[in-house]
């Protein structure tokens, strides 16, 4: 060890590129489709755009593009080839949503074989840069789009783009239904423009209340038949109820982390048993209770406690809300995506020690979050205890199912199952085995035509479940019951072969 040197002495440098199976890397950050769109409207934000369209183009029956254009400043040639190199990070400014350089290649690498960026900022003029993903791959070749061809594109937009602002074009979309089938495509816009309306509502909903941005969906193309659609997003407040469920509530507690300076949680009860769409969020109430965490205004992480408690009934109603400090990225781990914190162990450690002016502690504000739970259940009107759901119903139906409805105790579950039952059965019952048989004929049709799973049809089971309770109580099934059996099976008969002529009639396994 008699070599052993404190520093390392070098001859020189040797400059390395990145492997083009770089990009592969870069598209494998686990993007969900609507974590990918909500990336690109962060950089129209932070662009100073005021108006932003997300817009799905469609030929026919087929979704061929996705457009995310802006109002916003622009960029000029310089700047463009900036924001498309792989792996340059920009200069972002102290309340920039942007981080680390790589969001608008890693969103669209993982969703696109192609991604064009078209922009026009004041006083220079339009240009267009496309990656497409083969050839990025293989040399990082960048094609230069024709100028005539994105001020046309840009002119598509004039409504919004009038001096100023930036397009994002999306082809070869992976996520896109791949084949020419109009009811398979009416499915898929419907569901997905409501799940990224949920998304971009719930994420950036600082952003929509106070006006600093609209947020317009829409679907168009050339086909006359297919008339347009458009969703105005609304701002989804994790926090908007308009009565406390607990005098005294929201708190605002204070405590240290290392190495990043003060926090300030503010904790929140909801209003027990609220139907609002600000309480119920995509994702089940198990999920959306904890912690709320923002970062210049954009939501980072919608709940969860990080080992704090586990998630339960008892703790639905506990919503907490907190600001990155400054520059605190690092003890936080934020990934990428913007999607989810890796705070840094002593985390826990510093929101137990939070108290609140009055000298309460957080350990108390979840102690009053769960008494105002507990305070709820035995105060509200009593409802007529059920059987339980099983097998057939996704965790988070059972676990809003409990909190609604009492069970009979010591009785055993409902299980749904799909089986054959013929071609003029919709349901049938199994009060034997506690089972609620759904004629697997009809499948693909509910599912319309997407690939089913043991917890698929929501919506069906738990109507079916609501209505059919009382059939598996009791001796034997009374002639009421059995009257609405036969009434139901009937139109729901009906119904169902009615969709049936529309998406065919093969079932799922």
């Amino acid at each position: 060890m008699d070599d052993w040197r404190i520093d390392v002495p070098t001859s020189g440098s040797k400059h390395l590129p990145p492997d083009p199976g770089y990009i592969k890397g870069l598209a494998s950050q686990g993007y969900r489709f609507e974590e990918a769109v909500a990336d690109l409207v962060d950089n129209s934000i932070d662009a100073g755009a005021s108006e932003v369209v997300v817009h799905f183009r469609r030929t026919g029956d087929l979704l061929t593009s996705l457009v995310v254009v802006d109002n916003g400043r622009g960029m000029t040639e310089a700047e463009l080839d900036t924001a498309m190199t792989v792996g340059k990070r920009r200069a972002y400014g102290d309340t920039a949503l942007g981080m680390f350089g790589m969001g608008l290649k890693a969103a669209s690498f993982s969703h696109a074989d192609s991604v064009t960026v078209i922009s026009r900022a004041k006083r220079a003029g339009t240009v267009g840069r496309r990656w497409r993903t083969e050839s990025a791959q293989e040399s990082f070749q960048c094609d230069i789009v024709e100028v005539e061809f994105a001020k046309r594109f840009l002119d598509l937009y004039d409504e919004y783009v009038v001096w100023n602002g930036t397009a994002v074009r999306w082809d070869g979309v992976r996520d896109f239904p791949a084949r020419g089938d109009a009811g398979q495509t009416d499915i898929y816009v419907t569901k997905t423009m409501r799940s990224l309306a949920d998304h971009l509502g719930l994420h950036l909903h600082r952003f929509l209340a106070d006006g600093r941005i609209r947020i317009t969906i829409a679907v168009s193309g050339t086909d006359a038949e297919v008339p347009p659609m458009t969703w105005q997003v609304q701002a989804v407040d994790p926090f908007g109820y308009a009565v406390s469920g607990l005098p005294g509530y929201p708190r605002v507690f204070t405590t240290t982390l290392d190495g990043v300076g003060p926090l300030t949680l503010t904790a929140h009860i909801w209003t027990p048993r609220s139907n609002a769409e600000q309480f119920r969020l995509p994702g089940g109430i198990l999920a959306r209770q904890g912690l709320y965490a923002y970062r210049h205004d954009r939501l980072v992480q919608a709940g969860g406690w990080y080992g704090l408690r586990q998630s339960e009934q008892h703790l639905s109603l506990a919503r907490v809300a907190f600001d990155l400090p400054a520059d605190s990225e690092h003890a936080f781990g934020l990934t990428v995506k913007k999607a989810e914190l890796q705070p840094v162990p002593g985390f826990v450690d510093a929101v137990e020690r939070a108290v609140d002016a009055d000298g309460h502690s957080f350990l108390d504000y979840l102690k009053d979050a769960e008494g105002a739970y507990r305070q709820a259940r035995t105060t509200t009107r009593e409802r007529k205890a059920v059987l339980p759901p099983g097998k057939g119903f996704a965790p988070e139906l059972r676990a809003a199912i409990e909190e609604e409805l009492p069970f009979v105790p010591g009785e055993e579950p409902i299980e749904v199952r799909w089986v054959p039952l013929g071609g003029d059965v919709f349901f049938s019952i199994d009060r034997d085995e506690r089972r609620l048989l759904l004629n697997k004929q009809f499948r693909a049709a509910l599912l319309g035509g997407r690939r089913g799973g043991l917890n698929d049809v929501p919506v069906i089971k738990t109507l079916l479940y609501l209505l059919m309770n009382e059939a598996f109580t009791g001796e034997r099934i009374g002639p009421r019951v059995k009257d609405n059996l036969d009434l139901w099976q009937s139109l729901l008969l009906t119904a169902v072969k009615s969709e049936t002529a529309k998406y065919g009639s093969e079932g799922g396994a």
